[in-house]
């Protein structure tokens, strides 16, 4: 690893300026699980590096008045895994975390670093698009608000200008009678990247679906949502049947590949039977 200057700004303003002086020659450095092996790995080998820890915003959990959720980019797997205003409303956002790597690993990985590294296979990811969430952007012409849906725009490439941070990510109240679920298949229980992954969120009134998220990920260049596959229980009583006929078109949405963890059949498989078994279980937690 080659030597290079370190960056303690105190702000997130701080940290622009930074960005906007040192340019392509920096990098972010949150948690450092993905960033410090690429630099000893001499993948990347940047000239100077923002370390993010004293941005108390970047770290900070709200619960809003309104039970929505605001969490910093720089918050840890682990943090997300345990916390109670996110295990109480936003459930499947805290089972992503806990199936990030080891628990050494989740306390010091972090839900920016996670989404900006824009693995197709990021865990945190599909929650987040079931939830409906904005990533908060800042940068030199102020603070932006993307979907996260739009927020990802290619492998390992997101709407970041290099002088912006992602600063939040914002999620509206799920409202009442709504449950989550996120699953993932890995070739081992733990320290393995998705094979597929899938998250679904179910809003419920009198027994008929008001609401239906399903996202994937693993099984296209970006994570994504399976429109069609939601649009089929809106309005609808969810039965074991519409589930069934839920998950063949999140099938269809998938765009898998083969490589050396699994097939595109395989895949196309895995998303079947995991946006069964997360409908499934949203559907119990939002009848509770």
């Amino acid at each position: 690893m080659r030597r290079f200057e370190l960056v303690l700004p105190g702000s997130h303003v701080v940290c622009e300026k930074a960005l906007a002086r040192h340019g392509s020659e920096a990098k972010l450095l949150a948690g450092g699980t993905d960033l410090l092996p690429q630099m000893k790995n001499a993948l990347l080998k940047p000239a100077v590096v923002i370390d993010l820890s004293g941005v108390s915003r970047l770290r900070a959990i709200e619960s809003g008045n309104g039970q929505g959720l605001k969490v910093g980019a720089a918050v840890t797997a682990r943090t997300l895994e345990l916390d109670r205003s996110v295990r109480s409303r936003f459930l499947s956002l805290a089972e992503s975390g806990a199936l990030v790597g080891s628990v050494e690993v989740r306390n010091l990985a972090t839900l920016g670093g996670n989404l900006c590294n824009a693995a197709p296979s990021a865990d945190m990811a599909p929650p987040l698009l079931a939830l409906d969430a904005e990533a908060v952007i800042t940068g030199p012409k102020g603070e932006r608000r993307v979907p996260i849906a739009a927020f990802f725009t290619g492998v390992r490439r997101t709407v970041l200008a290099p002088d912006e941070i992602l600063v939040e990510l914002a999620m509206p109240a799920p409202g009442a009678h709504s449950g989550g679920n996120y699953l993932r298949h890995t070739p081992r229980r733990e320290l393995d990247i998705a094979v597929v992954g899938v998250a679904s969120q179910l809003t419920l009134a009198n027994g008929v679906c008001t609401k239906a998220r399903i996202a994937l990920a693993a099984v296209a260049p970006v994570p994504l949502r399976a429109t069609a596959a939601e649009q089929a229980l809106e309005g609808q009583a969810v039965t074991p049947e519409r589930i069934a006929r839920a998950a063949d078109l999140a099938v269809e949405a998938a765009r898998p590949i083969s490589d050396q963890r699994g097939s595109a059949d395989f895949r196309r498989h895995l998303v079947r039977v995991l946006t069964r078994r997360t409908l499934t279980t949203a559907l119990a937690r939002a009848s509770d």
